[in-house]
């Protein structure tokens, strides 16, 4: 059995919050659920991390400062941005995806967080084939 993922989750939107979560774990993966972007960070720091899923708007350290605090530390950990704004490119963004809030269905969701966890990771090896030994042609 592979070993659970863990994703950062940060929504100051509990209900939110609290639906990805269950979301995310109903598929394997381990959810560290914070509403507070600096919390969320401090967690980040303790290592284990394997994808960051975070809301734009929140008080104090927003989606896209946290992500840009995290890229500073672990360019390669991929982040999603998920906000109420349509327009992303009002504002700077690390983030690897940006989704709108009711513009994506939650499997949408799923499948942004399995792409990014496998692009970290990186393509499977194909297992190496053992070359096949010649055989020798009998001479008459």
């Amino acid at each position: 059995m592979k070993p659970k993922r863990t994703i950062l989750c940060v929504d100051d939107n509990e209900q939110s919050l609290s639906h990805r979560k269950i979301m995310l774990e109903t598929r394997g993966y381990r959810v560290a659920a914070f509403s507070r972007g600096e919390e969320a960070l401090e967690r980040f720091l303790q290592g284990g991390i394997d994808l960051v899923i975070a809301d734009m708007a929140m008080p104090g350290l927003d989606g896209p400062q946290l992500i840009a605090k995290i890229k500073e530390v672990s360019a390669h950990t991929p982040a999603i941005l998920i906000s109420s704004k349509v327009r992303i490119y009002d504002h700077d963004s690390r983030a690897d995806v940006f989704l709108t809030k009711g513009m994506y269905a939650p499997v949408d969701l799923l499948e942004r967080v399995r792409l990014l966890l496998v692009r970290k990771r990186g393509p499977k090896r194909m297992q190496q084939r053992p070359a096949p030994v010649p055989r020798e042609v009998g001479v008459a």
